[in-house]
């Protein structure tokens, strides 16, 4: 008979809890009990995890690694900011240092570390954007700016990676949201049901979608661009079709993109148009706080579906999608500023005669 010695590891409070040797106590199911760090705090949905995964290793040497980061760009910004090249401004490198030292607490300290996880994927934007900009001074040392773009990309995708887990574990797949949106086109109803059940043309006026492909009658499948330059892919069927009036459709089972949606077309009064009316339910992968994140980055789904409902109207009434890239006085949006601010009015306009 084999014996084990027993080891006493004191809980914080003082009191003991027992555990085999220092691999842990075997629990019964064939698995070693969790023990040390990721035990006593808990980890995802607030119990006690009872198996200390990658994802909780790779989170708390994310939130060391914030730690470690964040004191030496308040001790040392000037020489942190010579070793990445930039030459920066001292305060900035600090205040970027009490960010990071801000989310490295919070992701040690807190049960559920998603929250933190996710402000540190904002950060490492703001971070990227920062060393864009550090390519412009005539100073910079262009080959450590580009090793510490690289790098500053590549943990990037890990908080990403880490951030969707965390949030899945804690909020599950059910969190998400419903949107509704809808705008006056200057198309008949036909033209417009024609247009849209050909699924081929989404491309055309929606800038996150790659392509879009006709598996079946009706079935398709779709390809988009995801977080940090990564694809995601989904299948869809049309379940219900009601020529030049309705189209309704869903996700399939398995596919990176959980959502149903539909859209009406309604004539508005005196032949001026057609209401277009989108409606879309969606479960997002990271649950609420990854809606929030794509919210404060642009890319959730009620942004994406106001942006590519403006350009639809413009490839249908104008033939173009008008842009002012190129143009000295260039703006964020991809139109004018008279079309942003006549378009709100027609939708604001078009909901009061819903």
């Amino acid at each position: 008979m084999v014996t084990t010695r027993k080891a006493i590891i004191p809980r914080a409070s003082g009191e003991g809890h027992e555990y085999g040797d220092r691999r842990g106590q075997w629990n019964g199911e064939g698995r070693p009990r969790a023990t040390g760090w990721h035990h006593s705090r808990g980890m995802g949905n607030g119990r006690p995890s009872q198996d200390y995964t990658s994802d909780d290793r790779l989170a708390e040497n994310l939130g060391w690694f914030s730690i470690g980061l964040g004191l030496a760009a308040i001790a040392a910004p000037r020489g942190l900011s010579r070793l990445i090249g930039a030459n920066g401004n001292g305060l900035l490198l600090r205040a970027v240092g009490m960010r990071e030292l801000a989310s490295g607490i919070g992701i040690l300290t807190n049960r559920k570390p998603s929250a933190w996880l996710w402000s540190r994927v904002a950060g490492d934007v703001m971070d990227l954007a920062l060393l864009r900009l550090a390519f412009a001074n005539r100073r910079a040392n262009r080959l450590r700016l580009t090793t510490a773009t690289a790098a500053v990309a590549g943990v990037t995708a890990l908080d990403v990676r880490c951030s969707l887990e965390h949030s899945k574990v804690e909020y599950g797949q059910d969190d998400g949201g419903r949107v509704t949106k809808t705008i006056i086109i200057n198309r008949s109803p036909p033209e417009l049901y024609a247009f849209w059940r050909d699924f081929e043309n989404f491309p055309r006026f929606m800038e996150y979608l790659d392509s879009v492909q006709i598996t079946g009658d009706k079935r398709s499948h779709w390809v988009a661009k995801g977080p940090v330059g990564k694809k995601v892919e989904w299948d869809a069927e049309i379940t219900a079709d009601q020529p030049n009036e309705l189209i309704a459709w869903r996700s399939l089972e398995g596919s990176d993109v959980q959502h149903s949606g539909s859209v009406k077309f309604q004539p508005a009064r005196g032949g001026r148009g057609t209401f277009v009316r989108v409606e879309l339910q969606y479960r997002a992968p990271a649950g609420r706080v990854g809606v929030a994140v794509a919210k404060l980055l642009g890319r959730a789904p009620d942004q994406e579906i106001n942006e590519s409902l403006r350009c639809l109207k413009q490839l249908l009434e104008a033939g173009e999608i008008l842009t002012t890239d190129g143009q000295s006085a260039g703006r964020a949006r991809s139109t004018s500023w008279k079309y942003d601010r006549t378009v709100p009015r027609l939708e604001t306009a078009a909901s009061a005669h819903l």
